[in-house]
């Protein structure tokens, strides 16, 4: 008998037990396996097919566009749960029911967190993999054909390279950037490219596209980058640039969480403020011109706690304005 079938075995036993028992009775479950395996047979979030009814699916990519200026109002894409992005939750849902696997990885963090930076625990352990846009949103974001090819892409901070992969078909040369060890690793095993995060802006570096998800604000130079950014854009190239709102930057230094050294002004409350203000007060002083943006959810795989976990991104495409820098 296989492990795997003895594993589910052990759970389906362990189902039929409490599911014999009254609400009450649930209530005085002091064992945390037990109660975490009740949780996830009888709370609805865990249900997939309640996912619109327990999640503010709509709300993912909703926008007041009557809160941006006029002359942005016309670039805002709109986008929504598609085919891709239903995929990778199915998976999120699939994993987060993998009882003891769950059990050893989070006992593993515990322990690895104490010398390990949180991303480079998920690269070893190989959890923890994100999305942000599927292939085909990243298609109307940049207005291109499924045929189009360009030559170059850099994906900065590509993580595992999860993300990468969603976009990949249509660049013959893929480059990446990558603070932790074990993603280092994991970008390797892939077959991506990856250089030294000090090598990636030499001045013969050039690149058709350049993606910078979610890292501006979980580094410390963000200035610095976008400068980077604008002058290794080849002519005509894109960058797609997103951070996650409400805008809480910091970064990893091992187990630690520092203040970044450069400082984006970033100013309002509302998700559709804040992207306004990066826009005027970041991107454009940093030579930017945008050429379209959207809002969509930053999802990770989930845990024994949650099947997932999602943030607010919001994600700019814009071109380098050759008049600036």
């Amino acid at each position: 008998m296989s492990s795997i079938y003895t594993k589910q075995m052990v759970v389906v036993v362990l189902l039929l037990l409490l599911r014999t028992m009254d609400i009450e009775a649930s209530r005085r479950i002091r064992n945390p396996f037990l109660q975490t395996v009740y949780e996830h047979h009888t709370n609805p979030i865990w249900d997939r097919q309640r996912l619109t009814q327990q999640f503010p699916v709509e709300k993912w990519y909703s926008c007041d566009i009557q809160q941006f200026p006029e002359h942005l109002q016309h670039l805002f894409i709109q986008c929504c749960l598609d085919n891709q992005t239903e995929v990778f939750l199915d998976k999120s849902y699939e994993k987060s029911d993998w009882f003891f696997t769950q059990m050893w990885h989070s006992l593993a963090k515990v322990f690895l967190g104490f010398v390990m930076s949180t991303t480079s625990v998920n690269g070893l352990l190989g959890r923890g993999s994100m999305f942000v846009f599927s292939t085909n949103q990243f298609r109307t974001l940049l207005g291109i054909s499924e045929t189009w090819k360009a030559d170059h892409l850099l994906d900065l901070g590509a993580g595992d390279g999860a993300v990468t992969q969603q976009i990949a078909a249509h660049f013959r040369q893929i480059t990446t950037t990558e603070m932790s060890p074990t993603m280092q690793w994991r970008l390797g095993q892939k077959g991506y490219r990856v250089v030294n995060i000090n090598e990636w802006a030499g001045p013969t570096c050039r690149y058709d596209v350049i993606s910078c998800l979610n890292l501006i604000d979980r580094c410390d130079q963000p200035i610095s980058i976008l400068h980077d950014i604008h002058r290794s854009l080849s002519p005509g190239g894109v960058a797609i640039i997103s951070l996650v709102l409400p805008f809480k930057p910091f970064v990893e230094s091992g187990a630690l969480q520092n203040k970044p050294s450069e400082q984006l002004n970033i100013e309002g409350r509302s998700w559709e403020h804040q992207a306004a203000s990066f826009i005027n007060n970041v991107l454009l002083p940093a030579g930017f011109t945008l050429q379209s943006f959207t809002r969509l959810p930053y999802l990770c795989e989930g845990d024994m706690s949650r099947p997932f976990y999602s943030l607010d991104d919001a994600v700019f495409i814009v071109k380098a304005d050759s008049t600036v820098l």
